[in-house]
């Protein structure tokens, strides 16, 4: 209690006096002596005062402090924020650093590029002008032929046109064809009315007349008709046996039963007169064909023929002339010589045997040669470069 009354008494003497309790105390004092309620009752309002005090200070404390720390965690979010942009920036700084060295390697690059397109272009200036300067050149020449040109390309012509020749005399063996593109080739040589080209035309006569001494047949002809004949070989009859036919009996036997009579009659006739029969035949018997000597009579002509036909085409008269006498000996053995269509078959065999399918072709043409070395002259003297200039 001493301790309460002490601290009491401590407070009493912490609690400020202002002016008009002391003038209230002062008055009170000189008025009239303190009672003890009074005292009383003013500690307990100072006692009520200090806790309100406390209580103010305590929660103005309070306030302090959570003022403080959310000023500080404001503080530490502002600071993460700034430190994420800052690390965001540095990113995109990067990311920028590495664009800008990437369009710089371009850039030198592109630089490297356009300094060698400059380059090209250049070149191909320098090969234009080259270009330009030739064909300048080439057409002052072209104007200074002075109408030689047609001369030129008529010997160019006639050069074509022996050279198809040799290759219809030598891959075709047409030499009718290679006759006519030598005539040709000379008309063109006779259109230049150059002395100068006598001799080819000689070379080409002479080419013409070599031609026209061989023998004319034509392969492809005897070829075609052997083909012809071998498709009518399975409709040549063959000369084998025939059953002759039966005579109709002289006496029929009729239906009615009236004429009984006249019925047994006529059998009995039927039976008698065939009951003997002689036949009489002084020609030599030969034997029948069976369908497979038949088949076998025919692909032999087939096969014949088809061997004429390749003799003919490889100039092989020898050969020609064997196969077809071997299928003339086959119609006269084996088929029907009286009927119409083998004679008619024979003649056609004996038309192409009397054919000459030999046939000795030239190495070359003798004014092959010689045109070609006057056009080489005539273009080499144009143009001073030679063939290569056409």
């Amino acid at each position: 209690m001493a301790d309460k009354k002490d601290n009491n008494q401590d407070s009493d003497a912490l609690i400020p006096v202002t002016d008009e309790q002391h003038n209230e105390t002062t008055t009170a004092n000189t008025a009239s002596p303190a009672s003890p309620a009074s005292k009383k009752a003013h500690r307990h309002r100072s006692r009520g005062g200090l806790w309100t005090i406390l209580l103010l200070t305590l929660l103005l404390t309070l306030a302090l402090a959570g003022a403080g720390y959310w000023y500080v965690y404001q503080r530490q979010s502002d600071n993460q924020a700034l430190y994420d942009a800052q690390v965001a920036q540095q990113q995109k700084l990067e990311v920028l650093n590495r664009t800008n060295t990437t369009l710089q390697q371009q850039l030198k690059a592109l630089e490297t590029s356009k300094t060698e397109l400059a380059k090209s272009v250049n070149d191909l200036v320098a090969k234009s002008e080259t270009l330009s300067q030739q064909s300048e050149q080439a057409l002052a020449e072209i104007q200074n032929m002075e109408g030689r040109r047609p001369a030129d390309w008529l010997i160019a012509e006639a050069d074509y046109l022996v050279r198809m020749a040799g290759r219809k005399l030598w891959l075709e063996q047409d030499i009718r064809t290679a006759i006519m593109l030598l005539s040709n080739a000379d008309q063109r040589l006779q259109e230049l009315t150059d002395p100068s080209v006598l001799p080819v035309r000689k070379l080409i006569a002479q080419d013409i007349q070599m031609l026209q001494q061989l023998n004319p047949v034509s392969h492809t002809s005897i070829a075609l008709t052997l083909s012809g004949l071998l498709a009518q070989i399975d409709n040549l009859p063959l000369d084998t046996f025939e059953k002759p036919e039966q005579e109709a009996t002289k006496d029929q036997v009729s239906e009615s039963v009236s004429d009984w009579k006249q019925n047994l009659a006529a059998v009995w006739h039927s039976i008698t007169d065939q009951f003997i029969s002689v036949t009489r035949n002084e020609t030599p018997v030969e034997p029948l064909m069976s369908e497979q000597q038949q088949w076998l009579a025919r692909e032999q002509l087939k096969l014949q023929l088809m061997q004429a036909q390749s003799a003919a085409m490889n100039r092989q008269n020898d050969l020609y002339q064997q196969s077809l006498q071997s299928a003339t000996a086959l119609l006269e053995k084996k088929f029907a010589v009286g009927e119409s269509e083998i004679k008619g078959f024979l003649r056609e065999v004996q038309k192409l045997a009397a054919a000459d399918v030999s046939q000795t072709l030239p190495q070359q043409m003798e004014s092959q040669a010689p045109l070609q070395e006057l056009l080489e002259s005539r273009v080499e003297k144009v143009f001073g470069q030679g063939a290569s200039a056409l």
